[in-house]
């Protein structure tokens, strides 16, 4: 596409500085707090590396979905079933990633993409998705650290501990990697994700060695359940076709919630390092990492174990594992409790990303002035103290679960209210990225010349916002089949898309917001001054100079 390109100081020209460490435009469209490194009230810091992005990016796909829900799907859609959704979906995650890759390279603020919602479409729909977003990942942080002490339970003599002290023991060091920095968060991910690769890479390479005989029983199994059983299930005994397609779709929506959370390497767009140079190599990297483990994954799954296995129809935590499962039939004993092990780990890694991301949410919501000013307020090392404050107290809700009955069913309802804000935020990502496309287009602004460009554009992003939609309005759809309906299970399934509505339009009639035009749309604001951070980031950088430094940089 032809065009004009940026120019650095017109665009300086078209913002003015703030006392308070903002940047705006002359008429007051786009506020960006938090750029002044002069500012009393403190920035973030720039301190996660390029192996901390990749792995992050990496660790948001490898969770316990993997290591144990995939079991459920597999049993839900058959062998093929499960790779088809698994493999669309992934399709539709990556053109996702792709489109907020574009824009994070280009922009890499806090707030990320709730900041480019509000920039090219309307900043009533950025404060509705941070707000939503916010509130979702706050209270996920409770679920991971009581299912990371649920999986304790395992072991023998782990359920005679009262759950609320292993609640305790991961909160608390939880809390301490975030409050020490965002290096120590780095860290820590770095860590949790190099254990999930060697763990399902390990996996994945035993479940080969398995199915072709490898194992100490010496039985080979080939492509036994996919002829024995049928590649696919039928939904809830529904005969022909019709039943096989939607118990597919059923996998297709499970698995988008599986990848929830690839998403939130783009939140650590305004504490990474020379963001425009990491954060496409992170990007660009996430299509394989989701054939390999993912697909590749569930492929291997799908050989190892039958859909109707007692075991992945009635068991519960890890025991329901697929990997469990096929590694206690080929009759190896000590690897289940390994597993077990790491899905302790991936719990734990999940509940570390919850707060960073959900205080990060928070932070760029008020560096957008659409949350109280306080909560842009960080230390000097770069902590948004009061908006980690705020949202470790979400932590505590996890005690709600080892209490009584009434008390686990009042957190159930607080976390399911903000169940597919995740999907919305996917939709939301793709719908800003074609508005800003179009945007480009109308100015005669020129792609050439961005630090990355998202292939198959703009037909990639209307595929995946298409799905998005698609699996948002059907995600609950097998309530309305013969004898399926729960009322309950109604509202868990749709009622965040209400309270979406009722913060869009509150923002919209509060503060009377328009949705962006095409022509109107700012490209230029604060673009001086993270073209000066990216500048001063490649006067540091050092090429690797030997053969395993540069190993090493392909790699990370």
């Amino acid at each position: 596409m032809g065009g004009t390109e940026f120019d650095i100081e017109k665009a300086g020209d078209s913002t003015k500085p703030d006392v308070s460490g903002s940047i705006h435009t002359a008429d007051g469209g786009i506020v960006l707090h938090g750029m002044d490194n002069q500012s009393g009230e403190g920035v973030v810091q720039r301190k996660l590396k390029a192996r901390h992005l990749q792995m992050i990016a990496l660790g948001g796909t490898i969770g316990t979905g993997l290591f144990v829900g995939a079991g459920g799907a597999l049993a839900t859609g058959g062998p093929l079933g499960v790779l088809l959704g698994y493999s669309i979906m992934g399709a539709v995650v990556w053109t996702m990633m792709i489109a907020l890759g574009e824009m994070t390279t280009l922009y890499p603020v806090s707030g990320s993409f709730t900041h480019y919602a509000s920039r090219f479409v309307d900043p009533a729909l950025g404060f509705a998705l941070g707000w939503n977003y916010y509130y979702s990942w706050a209270t996920t942080i409770a679920a991971e650290i009581s299912a990371a002490s649920l999986v304790i339970d395992y072991w023998p003599g782990g359920a005679d501990i009262n759950p609320a002290a292993w609640v305790t023991l991961f909160f608390g060091v939880i809390v301490a990697f975030n409050f020490i920095g965002v290096r120590a968060y780095g860290e820590a991910e770095f860590i949790f994700s190099v254990i999930k690769i060697i763990a399902i890479v390990g996996l994945i390479i035993l479940g080969v060695i398995i199915t072709c005989g490898g194992g100490p029983n010496h039985e080979t199994i080939g492509f036994r359940f996919w002829r024995a059983d049928g590649p696919f299930q039928q939904l809830n005994g529904i005969p022909g076709p019709f039943g096989r397609f939607l118990s597919f779709w059923t996998v297709f929506v499970q698995a988008a919630f599986s990848f929830l959370g690839t998403e939130i390497v783009a939140l650590t767009a305004g504490e990474a390092e020379n963001p425009r140079r990491n954060m496409p190599r992170a990007i660009k990297k996430v299509f394989f990492r989701i054939a390999l483990f993912y697909v590749f994954g569930v492929f291997v799954m799908g050989l190892l174990v039958s859909p109707n296995d007692p075991n992945l129809l009635n068991g519960s935590g890890t025991a329901a594992s697929p990997w469990v499962i096929a590694i206690e039939n080929a009759g190896i004993k000590a690897l289940p409790s390994i597993i077990n092990v790491v899905v302790l780990l991936a719990a734990f890694s999940a509940g570390n990303s919850d707060v960073y991301a959900s205080s990060r949410m928070l932070y760029g919501l008020a560096c957008s002035s659409q949350a109280p000013a306080i909560f842009r307020r960080c230390t000097k090392n770069g902590v948004p103290i009061y908006a980690l404050l705020v949202t470790c107290l979400f932590g505590f809700l996890a005690y709600m679960t080892c209490g009584t009955a009434s008390a686990s069913t009042v957190f159930s309802w607080l976390y399911n209210l903000g169940a597919i804000t995740g999907l919305i935020a996917w939709a939301v990502i793709l719908l800003s990225y074609i508005r800003f496309y179009n945007g480009l287009r109308r100015q005669g602004i020129s792609r050439d010349n961005f630090p990355y460009r998202a292939p198959f554009q703009p037909y990639a992003s209307y595929f995946g916002l298409i799905f998005m939609i698609l699996v948002i309005i059907f995600n609950g759809y097998t309530l309305f089949l013969r004898d399926s309906w729960s009322t309950a299970s109604f509202i868990v399934d749709y009622i965040t898309l209400p309270i979406f509505a009722i913060l869009y339009v509150a923002w919209k009639l509060v503060k009377k917001t328009k949705i962006v035009p095409l022509d109107r749309m700012d490209f230029q604001t604060g673009r001086r001054e993270l073209e000066m951070v990216s500048e001063n980031d490649e006067a540091k950088y050092a090429a690797p100079k030997n053969f395993w430094a540069r190993a090493w940089d392909a790699i990370m």
